[in-house]
């Protein structure tokens, strides 16, 4: 990836549908750029989404990525005006429908798998998708203006797909809160609930969440990215197997380059140098 903004393979009346920029060494910052129409998730755009987000699993040059859109809105979520163009479909939209909820999970969880750490910067509101997009990114700053909703059932579409990713990241009954009744919620109880890490002033969501990327950015990206997938792999096993599971992954670990590397600088009081390895 190079450090100017990268011209995407689908564009809209905004232009490209997702920006690409290198803001600082180690660091790729992917942004949402479809302001008129919300930063609503197209089939488009969620394409776009997943290759930017493997290109930079596979990119040596980027060790952390940051997700941020242009405009007052980080995310409406799914493009219903293009979901509801599909109900004149000999089908009537069930195949369409189906793609793009197979193409948006298909996505989310690429950011999991995605062996460096995904930050959102949010700005604006984050609804339904767009929520579920800031709770699947491994880490989240909002500004202290931004809000989050997951209202599908204020239209009579319930947020299943949201519903993995919002109740796998803050606490049940305030999922279902969400879930239930569509409402709003502040930056400042999103960081309560433990949706987003931190707010910051509005407008500074970008510079916090770089400083996390840049700081992320700083370390082994061995260890970052054993660390980030066995965090995953953990949380779906019973306490025995996580037990077992990282015990594994720790002496595996301690075999590297790096682990030996770091420990090494840490007794000696120096700057590790670090290798990927």
């Amino acid at each position: 990836m190079s450090n100017h903004v990268a011209r995407a393979s689908a564009n809209s009346a905004d232009g490209p549908l997702l920006l690409t920029e290198r803001p600082c060494d180690g660091v790729t910052l992917l942004t949402l750029n479809r302001p008129s129409a919300r930063n609503a998730l197209s089939l488009a755009m969620i394409a776009e989404l997943h290759t930017a987000i493997e290109g930079c699993g596979s990119d040596p040059e980027t060790l952390a990525v940051v997700i941020s859109a242009n405009g007052s809105v980080f995310s409406s979520g799914h493009d219903l005006k293009e979901l509801t163009a599909h109900r004149v479909d000999a089908d009537k939209g069930l195949a369409f429908y189906s793609e793009t909820m197979a193409a948006c999970s298909a996505m989310m969880q690429a950011i999991v798998a995605c062996p460096k750490p995904v930050i959102a910067a949010v700005e604006g509101t984050a609804t339904a998708a767009g929520c579920q997009l800031v709770a699947t990114c491994d880490l989240a700053v909002a500004g202290e203006n931004a809000k989050f909703c997951t209202p599908g059932v204020n239209i009579g579409l319930f947020c299943s797909t949201p519903m993995v990713a919002l109740s796998r990241n803050i606490a049940r009954k305030r999922a279902m809160q969400m879930l239930l009744t569509g409402e709003m919620v502040s930056a400042a109880e999103a960081v309560d609930w433990g949706l987003v890490n931190s707010a910051a002033p509005a407008g500074e969501a970008l510079r916090d969440a770089l400083g996390l990327a840049r700081d992320i950015a700083a370390k082994s990206p061995l260890t970052v990215a054993i660390g980030k997938s066995a965090f995953y792999a953990q949380a779906e096993m019973s306490l025995k197997d996580a037990y077992d599971y990282a015990a594994r992954v720790m002496v595996e670990n301690m075999m590297a380059h790096d682990a030996e590397e770091g420990i090494g600088a840490f007794l000696s009081k120096r700057k590790p140098e670090w290798k990927g390895c």
